[in-house]
């Protein structure tokens, strides 16, 4: 299988105070294009670190992560916001919707990211409007978050999160501040696209019924796997 992400002996460590912290321990692994893998394990196993630092949100101690073969973080910040940009989405357990934009603005928000993007207005609008349609919320668009329930607004994020056609989606918890009968709402959403789309999902969560969804499941353990 064509391998999109690896991480190669990825070390993390944090100071706190005169003593150190060592929350990844030498993780590896490989990620293929197109499979569905869950990460889980108990809090403070380090499961949201290793995500940050395979999506380029913080940066390894030691080690490395290859995208595609490419050495993730010998890139020039410019080139790994580039590919976060464009190939990786990211769903989070908060929202971090923008309270002040309408939930159309804040689906469009990546897109303007895109090279070009001033030009392409019309068809980002498009763009945001199907995904938004696609979870349900097409009587939505103006609407703000503060309007919205806690589903509707993580599904908002995900719509967000699949604006610039990512190849990879990358997801913390993302039901882990809703209640059952909502997650598994988002839930459904979330693996229809992820399958509907073709991407490669790695997901960390710490419910088994969730992990059970994957093709892969890997337990993240005091730093290693």
């Amino acid at each position: 299988m064509n391998e999109l992400i690896q991480a190669c002996d990825i070390r993390r460590s944090f100071a706190l105070g005169a003593r150190q912290l060592d929350v990844l321990r030498g993780v590896s692994l490989a990620v293929h294009a197109g499979e569905t893998l869950a990460i889980t394990g108990l809090s403070g196993a380090g499961k949201s670190t290793l995500l940050h630092i395979l999506g380029g949100l913080d940066r390894p101690t030691a080690g490395e992560v290859l995208y595609r073969g490419r050495d993730f973080y010998a890139c020039r910040e410019r080139a790994r916001a580039a590919i976060r940009a464009q190939k990786i989405g990211f769903v989070f357990q908060a929202y971090h919707l923008l309270p002040e934009l309408s939930v159309l603005e804040n689906v469009l928000l990546p897109g303007l990211s895109l090279p070009g993007a001033f030009l392409q207005g019309r068809k980002l609008r498009q763009r945001a409007g199907e995904l938004l349609a696609r979870v349900g919320l097409a009587e939505r668009l103006e609407h703000r978050p503060s309007e919205l329930s806690g589903g509707e607004q993580q599904r908002v994020a995900l719509a967000r999160a699949l604006m610039n056609r990512p190849e990879l989606l990358l997801a913390d918890e993302p039901t882990g501040n809703l209640d059952s009968q909502t997650g598994e709402d988002v839930l459904r959403y979330l693996f229809d696209l992820v399958r509907e789309q073709n991407l490669t999902l790695v997901i960390v969560t710490h419910n088994e019924a969730v992990a059970a969804r994957c093709a892969r499941h890997l337990v993240l353990r005091d730093g290693q796997l």
